[in-house]
Parts: structure tokens; C-alpha cells; sequence
């Protein structure tokens, strides 16, 4: 049921709590059938959860949003604030991904300013997405507990509990991490259960989920309720690193928590989610579900109100607010927080390595290909002086604007550090690996050099690649072997592309960063490039 935004800065009045209970919308025991007349305002408590997810270690970042600007840390701080200050009871969350792929303010520095501003805010929990991993298991652990970096020294880790209950270690067949937490407002209970997305392997290179498992969601979800109903919890909150999506009225809502939603216990209430950075505000199964795209430019806002008596969720409603920079003023102490880190990083990500002719974009034309990605396959295969390249679209994050191009820029394009690796496959093999782009969930086309091909959408998935040709237009020999380049994501199987794994005589070489600056330097300037008709869509 949805409320007036009033709902927020008090209590429902008694007149309208009587009106609720009388038709069934509120149950004094959380409960069909077990509607009470005699409930009391003053028995129920309104607790507002302000939430975001895949933040990336964009502290210093603005955004367009409806061609408006929107995000920053500043900004969200300040947007975080006025609403906290709004009711007593709030309580921050976040549901992964708040660091990886980070703007280098935080990158440089191990994402240690990420967690410092999420302590500033005095987040109350939060959950690991996939990119919690990119670094590995014990890299994650040290930013949420503390410890020593070579590069950084000590940092004191995370203020608030991490939980999870799906990522289990190899070896003790236990989660790394607690499976949830119990907060307390006014003395009654909630439950914050936390999980990251199974596929987390596939989508991770294997050095950061060594020696770690991923579990069915749901089933992991539904265990950890039953703990908490022991405890006598019955208002429960999961944090879901896994992606929704729905309309802004909350209608078509899809996504795999969707469909965890519909198989954990009822007495979950609210689900955050994440990963796919996309806007969420629907009910499915009776459970409210929520996602606030990305990149801190908008926060999801969700108030629940809970019998005291009952100890469970009676109503619950959101909002997902966009962090627009009009109208509010940044605050101060996380301005301060990213100029201090911006001092200290300022002399190597000013450097000026080129000069673009033109703005190059990543937006992919209807074939599939796009100028960015052209560039840095181009730039893989001159380092690695190799016949192919292939770059996933995934490992591009921003675009190479119009002018002085500086190592930061760069760097915000491809963020990942990803090394690149050489190795031989046949024709019939690479055939087999373009195919790979087209899987059942979702469609990957990857970036490439060294040759061009044609496919027909009418096709059935494994076979739609049609002609492949070599540069001086013959076409590829299924039976030769060439060689290709590839970074380590991709050379691990990464995004289902296992093709990458059969490849033999496996050189690893520079980063994919490296290898662009040292390819754009080397250019005539000012550089560009464009779509050429690498790839071609027949129909």
C-alpha cells in the first residue's frame, strides 16, 4: 500500500491507523485474520531505511540524469542527511558494489576513502557485491575489518557489520562473513540478512574468489530467517546484490530478485538490490523491492512501520530519490573528505598523455560495435603484437572526451587493472567464441581487432555468427591457429566465455590500462577513431 510522503515526519494519525486496520491493511499481528480492534497509534513505530547500491567509489563524480547534473558524495551526503534528520529511527544500508571500478580518488588508495565516507555517513550495514572480490578475499576483509596495505599502510577498516550469508569458505563450509545482523530501534528487533549473486564467479577473475563458494540465494536467505525467527525477529530486511528491474510505477517487475522473492520466507519484507543499476520499486510476493540505479545519482528511501507488540512490518512503502545538484548545497565534511584525497592523488592523474580530435564513445551501434571499444582492442593487439583482439564491453566504463586526454580519464575508462594475456586459438575455436556473445540471459558483444565478421539475428543462439574474415579479406580458417589477446577476466572464462580458458601457449603481458596510454602516445595527434563496420549485422 503506498503512503503520502507526510507519513514520513510523523506518525499516522489514529483516525487513519483505525481506518487501515478496520480494512485489513494493517494487522496488529502481522497476520491475515488476525486484525485487532483495539490496536494504539503509540503502539507502532515508523523506521525509515535509506539505502544505495553500486556506489563504485564515485566520491568525486558528477553524473547527467535527465541531462541534469546528479551525484557526487557531497551530494549524497547531503540528500542522506536531510532525510536522516527527517526521523530519528533511520537506519543507512547498502546493497554491494559501493567500491570497484572506483574513480581513482578512491582506486588509488585501495578504496579506503569509500569506506571512510560510508563510516563519516554512519552507515549501519552493508553487503559485498562482486566487485567487493575483485581484489580477493582478503583484500575485502581488510577494508571491513582493518589492517595493513603495502601501499596505504594501516586503515581501520569499516564501522559497520558486512553480512552475507551465501559466500561460504572451501574449507571451513562457513560464510566468511555473518550471514546477518540484528539492529534495534526503540528496542524492538530487525533482521538484515545480506547475499551476493551466485554467478559472482563467472563474472570475477578467479584470483579474487579463490578459496570461496557461492550459494543458492534464496536458500541462504530462507536459512538465516529461520535463525532469526528463533531469536524472535520477525521484522527482516535482505540486502541482495542481485539485479531488478521494473517501471517507475512499479509494474513489469523482472529480474533475478524477483525470483528470489518469490521463494523466501513471507517474513521478509523489504529486499534491496543491486548489480544491474537499474531503478526497482515494485511488490512481488508480498515483499517490497527496491534498486536506485548507480554511482550514488539517486538513493532508494523505504519506511516501514512496526507493531511493537507483534514485532513485525504492518506497512512499508519507498521512494527512489535522484541526488539532482540543483537546490541543495553539498555538505562540507565529505567535500573536505574528497579534496583531501584529490590533493593527494592530483599529480599523477592530471598527466596529459594525448589529444582527442573528437568525443569517443562506447555506445555500441546496431551491430554491436562501437569507436571506444575499436580504440582499445586496437591498442590490445599492438602491445601485444598479437593477430586478434577482444575486449568485453563490461570492462569500459566511461567515454574519452573531446580534448587534452589525462591519465585520470584513462584510468576512468578502464578501471578494472586488468593484465593482458596472449594465447593461440584455432578458427574453428574463435568461430565458437563469437557465438559465445549470445547466451540465453543476456547478449555481450565484444569488442574486437584484427578481424571482421558478419551475423544474422534470425539465427538460433550458438550459431549466428555467419562469415568471419581476416584483414585482407579472406575468410578464417577453422583448422589455423592464431593469436589472440585478451584480459585476464576474459582470459579466465569471464562472462561465460570459456572459449578463452582452451587457449594454448598463455603469455601474460602488461595492464589494459598501460596498454592504451602507451597506444594513444604513440598515435598522430590529435587521435581519433570511429565505427569502421567491424561488425556487421546482416538481418
Amino acid at each position: 500500500m503506498r503512503f503520502s510522503s507526510k507519513w514520513r515526519k510523523a506518525a499516522f494519525p489514529a483516525l487513519m491507523l483505525s481506518a487501515m486496520i478496520a480494512s485489513g491493511n494493517v494487522l496488529a499481528d502481522g497476520k491475515a485474520g488476525g486484525v485487532k480492534t483495539d490496536a494504539h497509534p503509540y503502539r507502532y513505530i515508523d523506521v525509515q531505511l535509506l539505502g544505495v547500491n553500486d556506489f563504485h567509489g564515485q566520491l568525486d563524480v558528477t553524473r547527467k540524469v535527465g541531462g541534469k547534473a546528479a551525484g557526487r558524495a557531497d551530494y549524497l551526503a547531503a540528500y542522506l542527511k536531510q532525510r536522516e534528520a527527517e526521523n530519528k529511527n533511520t537506519l543507512l544500508v547498502h546493497a554491494g558494489d559501493a567500491v570497484g571500478a572506483s574513480s581513482l580518488v578512491s582506486a588509488l588508495l585501495q578504496d579506503e576513502p569509500t569506506i571512510e565516507f560510508l563510516n563519516k555517513l554512519g552507515f549501519d550495514v552493508g553487503t559485498p557485491g562482486n566487485h567487493e572480490f575483485d581484489e580477493g578475499v582478503d583484500e575485502m576483509l581488510r577494508l571491513i575489518y582493518g589492517g595493513i596495505h603495502p601501499k596505504t599502510g594501516f586503515f581501520r577498516g569499516a564501522d559497520f557489520p558486512y553480512v552475507s550469508a551465501n559466500v561460504i569458505d572451501k574449507k571451513t563450509g562457513k560464510p566468511i562473513l555473518p550471514p546477518y545482523v540484528i539492529k534495534k530501534v526503540k528496542g524492538v528487533p530487525i533482521g538484515f540478512i545480506g547475499v551476493t549473486l551466485s554467478d559472482a564467479p563467472n563474472i570475477v577473475a578467479p584470483s579474487g574468489v579463490a578459496g570461496v563458494s557461492f550459494t543458492d540465494e534464496a536458500q541462504a536467505i530462507n536459512k538465516a530467517v529461520k535463525q532469526l525467527k528463533r531469536q524472535g525477529v520477525r521484522a527482516i530486511v535482505v540486502l541482495a546484490h542481485n539485479p531488478g528491474i521494473s517501471n517507475t510505477d512499479g509494474s513489469n517487475a523482472s529480474g533475478e530478485v524477483t525470483e528470489i522473492a518469490k521463494k523466501v520466507d513471507d517474513e521478509v519484507d523489504v529486499i534491496f538490490a543491486g548489480h544491474n543499476h537499474a531503478y526497482l520499486n515494485a511488490e512481488v510476493d508480498g515483499k517490497l523491492l527496491v534498486q536506485s540505479y548507480s554511482y550514488g545519482t539517486a538513493f532508494s528511501d523505504v519506511d516501514i512501520k512496526i507493531d511493537t507488540k507483534t514485532k513485525d512490518i504492518v506497512a512499508k512503502k519507498a521512494e527512489i530519490v535522484t541526488t539532482y545538484q540543483d537546490g541543495i548545497k553539498p555538505d562540507a565534511e565529505i567535500t573536505k573528505l574528497i579534496n583531501k584525497y584529490g590533493e593527494k592523488i592530483a599529480p599523477m592523474i592530471n598527466r596529459v598523455v594525448g589529444t582527442a580530435k573528437i568525443t569517443i564513445t562506447d555506445k555500441q551501434n546496431a551491430s554491436g560495435e562501437s569507436a571506444l571499444g575499436n580504440l582499445i582492442a586496437d591498442a590490445q593487439r599492438s602491445v601485444m603484437k598479437t593477430d586478434f583482439a577482444f575486449m568485453n564491453p563490461g570492462g569500459i566504463r566511461a567515454d574519452i572526451e573531446q580534448g587534452d586526454v589525462t591519465w585520470g580519464e584513462l584510468y576512468n575508462v578502464q578501471p578494472f587493472g586488468n593484465p593482458l594475456v596472449k594465447m593461440t586459438l584455432t578458427g574453428e575455436q574463435i568461430r565458437k567464441l563469437l557465438n559465445q556473445q549470445w547466451q540465453p540471459e543476456q547478449t555481450r558483444m565484444l569488442q574486437i581487432s584484427g578481424l571482421t565478421y558478419t551475423w544474422d539475428a534470425s539465427r538460433p543462439i550458438g550459431d549466428k555468427v555467419v562469415d568471419i574474415y581476416l584483414p585482407h579479406g579472406a575468410k578464417l580458417y577453422p583448422n589455423a591457429e592464431y593469436t589472440v589477446t585478451a584480459n585476464r577476466f576474459l582470459a579466465d572464462g569471464g562472462d561465460h566465455f570459456t572459449v578463452f580458458t582452451e587457449g594454448k601457449n598463455r603469455e601474460e603481458g602488461p595492464g589494459d590500462l598501460n596498454a592504451l596510454i602507451t597506444y594513444i602516445q604513440q598515435l598522430p595527434q590529435p587521435f581519433a577513431a570511429s565505427i569502421e563496420g567491424r561488425i556487421q549485422k546482416l538481418r
